[in-house]
């Protein structure tokens, strides 16, 4: 999925702040993100990972942070 599809799919599925968080990434406004590996971003696995691997794509470095118990 390219860019702009995963965009298109988001600004579908309304999901605001993950495309805040892109738009971010796209503009070089966001250097890190903080992430617990196992909740991941979005509900939704493949979105999940298309938008970490987009984000990573804009030069944001992902921190797996463990899950508290």
């Amino acid at each position: 999925m390219t860019k702009e599809e995963l965009k298109k799919q988001l600004q579908e599925k309304e999901m605001k702040e993950a495309l805040e968080l892109l738009e971010e990434a796209e503009q070089g406004e966001l250097a890190e993100l903080e992430l617990v590996e196992s909740l991941g971003l979005l509900r939704d696995e493949h979105l999940n990972n298309t938008l970490i691997e987009v984000l990573q794509n804009e030069g944001v470095e992902i921190i797996y942070i463990p899950a508290e118990e």
